[in-house]
């Protein structure tokens, strides 16, 4: 019984993990059909997205994800070591914080994978999508390579109540496509992340109007880093 049981399980591995690897390789030229963040969100706020091309996403949407969500990103392999080891240090007495140990260091590598493969969420459940989101994150950095990841990025994550990826949410918020969008104006929509459905561009929520005069000083910290320029040449 016990090697019958152990014969399926490792067919299923199998199957599992041939299936995913061939849908990662279509992905690394063809955008995905849709996630299942996208599915569970059409129900209750609709689903609104356009998919567009690396060329036809403004070159300061790209700088502010990078300046807004993961500064060392050319440089690190799917993983911030660093800000994973700072992130579990406990906090500071009496400092106030929202953020659990070991939360806040997703890179974007992660943040597709969960994105595109896997779901979201809290919880145990969050936990559990902990191992195929390394196992995700470390076969998108092999297969599609850093232009790739932050081009699905800027398609596929939220950036409004069921408004999906960097066109839609140019179209909704400014009336103009991602390629036309200002610097100001792809600050404003990079700091509706990490909660887009609370953190609004229009009206103007007062933590986005907090957020992305500070994103801006970083486009502007980052813009001469040489990784950084040879990414978003």
């Amino acid at each position: 019984m016990i090697k019958k049981i152990w014969k399926k399980t490792k067919r299923i591995l199998l199957i599992l993990f041939l299936s995913s690897l061939l849908y990662t390789i279509l992905c690394r030229w063809v955008m995905p059909p849709v996630t299942i963040t996208q599915i569970a969100n059409a129900f209750g706020y609709g689903l609104k997205r356009d998919y567009v091309s690396w060329n036809q996403i403004n070159y300061s949407v790209k700088l502010a994800a990078i300046a807004s969500e993961d500064q060392a990103y050319p440089d690190h392999s799917g993983f911030d070591w660093d800000a994973i080891e700072k992130s579990l240090k406990p906090k500071k007495k009496n400092k106030k914080t929202k953020i659990p140990l070991g939360g806040g260091a997703s890179t974007i590598t992660q943040q597709t994978a969960k994105n595109v493969f896997l779901w979201q969420g809290g919880s145990i459940t969050k936990f559990i999508r902990k191992i195929p989101e390394l196992y995700f994150t470390k076969l998108i950095e092999w297969i599609w390579g850093k232009e790739r990841i932050l081009e699905v990025y800027l398609n596929v994550i939220e950036m409004g109540p069921g408004i999906f990826g960097i066109q839609a949410a140019a179209k909704h918020y400014f009336n103009k496509d991602a390629s036309k969008l200002t610097r100001a104006e792809a600050a404003m929509i990079i700091a509706s992340l990490p909660n887009p459905k609370k953190f609004l561009v229009k009206p103007i929520s007062r933590r986005v109007s907090w957020r992305y005069p500070q994103i801006l000083k970083q486009m502007n910290n980052i813009e001469g880093d040489e990784d950084i320029k040879s990414l978003l040449r």
